[in-house]
């Protein structure tokens, strides 16, 4: 009941705290893709009056422009991919720290920054995906099974460049310690089908034309060729979920206010709009990916892919032991 009334009141204070002028406008750095985020301000837009101006790059060259333009800068909300980028963004003073009851009631603490630099406003698993033809979801476990010569030939990974697999392998790191987490990738580079892909799209096409058997891959890649293309011989498998698994590695698209935002209360009240119910379903919905407000459901395709314990460790690690994770990939060859 306390989490309910510190919404609702949350609501009620964005909806009557925006006096908006006619040439309010937000400033948004994303690296977040403009297909899948133009509609969202759109919305903002529409329910508050206040114009957006987007700038999109990647996620480091927007942490160094916000760094470099200093006090001079225009920019109010960053928005990007994966912690590790949030993390590297909050060490090197891009974001300032956010005090909203309303995101603190929101958003899990291990799907946000310890001292609320930056808070998630989606959720993607990165998953095993199998041939249905080849593979029976009991012969699948944990991340790293897939090390285990019984897959030798048989799966097909993502270029080590990207850093949704740099994530993975930092938490594979925090979870095991360096020497063990090498042996698991040194596992994968061994067993694989063919080089690794230059993205998660190749992977799932891969195992439905039959040039490997597994794969690991973010969910809403598969949920993209499955609504283009219709049922295809390729399915989710939710690995590390027994008892000291630790669970499914979960990463973000998340937001902070810029350091030297000149309007931190109104780019305050945008990320607390993100995760809003309405919004919520409207990411859910435009890219098949997990909301992170507890009281939104999924897409009905997203929930039809079942349920799954997320790994418990804060996030944050995937920054923290990026560098870490970048090194040990080159050693055990994994390009």
């Amino acid at each position: 009941m306390r989490r309910f009334l510190v919404l609702a009141a949350a609501a009620a204070t964005l909806a009557c705290s925006l006096t908006v002028r006619a040439d309010d406008t937000l400033v948004i750095y994303s690296e977040r893709r403009e297909p899948l985020f133009v509609p969202i301000l759109d919305a903002w837009t529409e329910q508050t009056g206040v114009k957006v101006q987007l700038l999109t790059d990647q996620a480091q060259v927007l942490t160094e422009r916000i760094l470099a333009e200093g006090e001079r800068g225009r920019a109010d909300v960053m928005v990007t991919v994966d912690a590790g980028n949030l993390w590297h963004a909050t060490e090197r003073g891009a974001l300032a720290p956010i005090q909203s009851p309303t995101l603190a009631a929101i958003v899990p603490e291990d799907f946000r920054d310890p001292d609320g630099r930056w808070y998630a406003v989606t959720q993607r698993a990165r998953v095993i995906v199998h041939s249905t033809d080849r593979v029976q979801p009991g012969e699948l476990s944990t991340y790293e099974d897939l090390a285990d010569e019984k897959w030798r030939g048989r799966l097909c990974l993502r270029t080590s460049k990207k850093v949704y697999n740099q994530s993975l392998v930092a938490v594979l790191i925090d979870r095991h310690g360096e020497q063990e987490a090498e042996r698991i990738v040194r596992g994968w580079v061994a067993n694989l089908a063919a080089p690794p892909t230059t993205d998660d799209n190749a992977v799932i096409n891969a195992i439905a034309a039959g040039q490997c058997d597994v794969g690991i891959v973010n969910t809403y890649y598969y949920g993209r060729i499955v609504n283009r293309q219709g049922e295809i011989p390729v399915a989710i498998f939710y690995p590390n979920q027994g008892d000291g698994e630790g669970g499914v590695h979960v990463n973000v698209t998340g937001a902070g206010i810029a350091a030297h935002s000149k309007q931190p209360e109104l780019a305050q009240r945008f990320i607390e709009w993100m995760l809003s119910e309405p919004t919520q379903r409207l990411f859910a919905d435009i890219d098949f990916e997990f909301p992170v407000n507890p009281d939104v459901a999924p897409n009905p395709a997203v929930a039809a892919w079942g349920t799954f314990r997320p790994d418990d460790r804060n996030i944050s690690s995937a920054g923290r032991l990026q560098a870490a994770a970048v090194r040990l990939m080159d050693r055990a060859g994994y390009r």
